[in-house]
């Protein structure tokens, strides 16, 4: 099924950036629609933005024009830049499938909290 590994995360304040990586390793990842999702405490995974291998893209409404999320094909890794981010977006952030991610492990994500 092969592997994700996340990095990239960090404490930021409010109006910061971070730009996350994902190495996806595994040829289930090779030509998939990937995606980054974000989970807070108690809460469910939510989808956050997917990209296809072509490199059409998606945005959940909260981070449009904020996040942008892209890939290296031949590196097997995907991106999302955070600029402008916000208290809200802290979070453990994750990558996998854009679609049907439950055919996939999940990896240990990373952590970015945005705080003054």
């Amino acid at each position: 099924q092969g592997q994700l590994v996340e990095s990239g995360g960090g404490s930021v304040q409010p109006g910061g950036s971070l730009r996350l990586s994902c190495a996806a390793s595994g040829s289930i990842f090779r030509i998939a629609t990937m995606g980054w999702y974000r989970q807070t405490s108690g809460n469910q995974r939510e989808k956050v933005a997917t990209i296809t291998a072509p490199g059409s893209t998606w945005y959940t409404d909260s981070v449009k024009d904020r996040f942008t999320i892209s890939r290296d094909n031949a590196e097997n890794m995907v991106y999302l830049q955070m600029n402008s981010l916000k208290p809200e977006d802290t979070a453990v952030y994750y990558c996998n499938l854009g679609v049907d991610p439950s055919r996939a492990s999940w990896g240990q994500g990373t952590q970015v909290t945005v705080s003054s």
